[in-house]
């Protein structure tokens, strides 16, 4: 499942109604295990939290930058045998799964580091809203763009148009 975000809109922010709106992801038909998933905001980063418990995430888990995508995949493999009532039981449960985020356009691999601890995989991915903010652009009088600004930065406030109205 792959969750779109468009760059007028804050990383991630489409993140909780694509997931309501999803009432049966398309990979629990195959393989009948999809981890639960959760993404939220620390500052500039974006954090992605899946749960994943019993894994042996070394063994067991990928995680990876793929173009603009985020892949969380893997397998779960948990075999157990005991005895109830006089009878041997024997529960097998396996079954491959991914999750896809769709990542800002600036953010780079070396921006994501992912840790395990008691059941849940945390990624995170730095600076994620970091270039999110809107940047002013100088307006001019006439019809003609004003003239360039060394370091090719439009000139903040209203001091471009002034000049090349002058």
């Amino acid at each position: 499942m792959s969750l779109w975000l468009w760059a007028d809109r804050t990383p991630f922010a489409e993140l909780d109604a694509l997931h309501r709106a999803l009432a049966v992801p398309a990979t629990t038909a195959r393989t009948g295990f999809v981890p639960a998933a959760e993404v939220t905001r620390d500052g500039d980063d974006a954090v992605v939290r899946v749960e994943l418990p019993g894994l042996d995430v070394e063994k067991d888990v990928t995680v990876e930058v793929d173009g603009d995508r985020l892949v969380v995949r893997g397998e779960r493999r948990d075999e157990r045998a005991e005895e109830r009532r006089g009878h041997h039981v024997h529960e097998l449960r396996y079954g491959a799964f991914q999750r896809s985020f769709t990542l800002p356009a600036h953010v780079r691999a070396e921006a994501v580091s992912a840790s395990y601890d008691a059941g849940v995989l945390t990624v995170r991915i730095a600076g994620a809203y970091a270039s999110g903010g809107a940047q002013k652009i100088a307006v001019s009088a006439g019809g003609a763009a004003p003239p360039a600004v060394e370091g090719g930065e439009a000139a903040e406030g209203g001091e471009a148009a002034e000049q090349h109205a002058a």
